[in-house]
């Protein structure tokens, strides 16, 4: 099996991925969605977290030989930074979403030496915001940020547009359009849903 879709089915068999075309969910935004992820059940679910670590882990070695430090974003990150890190040996720390108020006030958290190359992980990208926010307090740290590896990926153009005006690459383990393949593929939605739900990655603030 092809691995985005590995990882797509996986995510999907414990219930970590719900596609409502029909009753979309109402993000934070006030957009109307008709997926919403939680990855953070993979790490209650062994068989599938061995599957997207090992992956991370394949993908950063892969990509990035010569990552010196695993950077996870906070806080759902911060997890699948620490276990690929264990995997490949390396350092890892993660950013907090602001900086402490009190001991040393510590926005980087673990130890990060100007010119470190520094893998980013993040559990999902949406439009790119928060990933991109880490990106930078790393580089203001002296830091040489080789890029992001997400576990998935909306695919939003918003997204994409801002990781290149950042001038960095993100690399996720799977992605909105594999999962609904395989959603359709394994009968989890009708084949009619499908162009319904893509509509949504091309314009969310459109979606009804």
């Amino acid at each position: 099996m092809d691995k985005k879709k590995e990882i797509a089915k996986g995510l999907l068999d414990i219930g970590a991925v719900f596609l409502r075309p029909e009753e979309p969910f109402t993000w934070a935004s006030g957009i109307k969605s008709p997926i919403y992820c939680d990855n953070r059940l993979i790490l209650t679910a062994p068989a599938v977290r061995n599957l997207v670590e090992e992956r991370l882990a394949e993908i950063i070695r892969a990509k990035y030989p010569d990552a010196q430090v695993l950077m996870g974003t906070a806080t759902a990150g911060i997890a699948h930074a620490a276990i690929a890190a264990h995997l490949l040996g390396l350092p890892m720390g993660y950013v907090r979403s602001g900086a402490k108020d009190h001991g040393r006030q510590n926005q980087i958290e673990g130890r990060l030496e100007a010119g470190q190359k520094v893998v980013v992980v993040e559990d999902l990208i949406s439009t790119g915001g928060s990933a991109l926010e880490v990106v930078e307090v790393l580089r203001n740290a002296g830091a040489q940020v080789l890029g992001i590896v997400s576990l998935f990926t909306y695919g939003m153009q918003k997204g994409l547009d801002r990781l290149k005006a950042a001038q960095i690459e993100n690399t996720s383990l799977t992605d909105f359009d594999t999962i609904i393949e395989v959603a359709v593929e394994e009968g989890r939605i009708a084949p009619a849903d499908r162009d319904k739900l893509l509509k949504f990655r091309q314009d969310p603030a459109k979606y009804v």
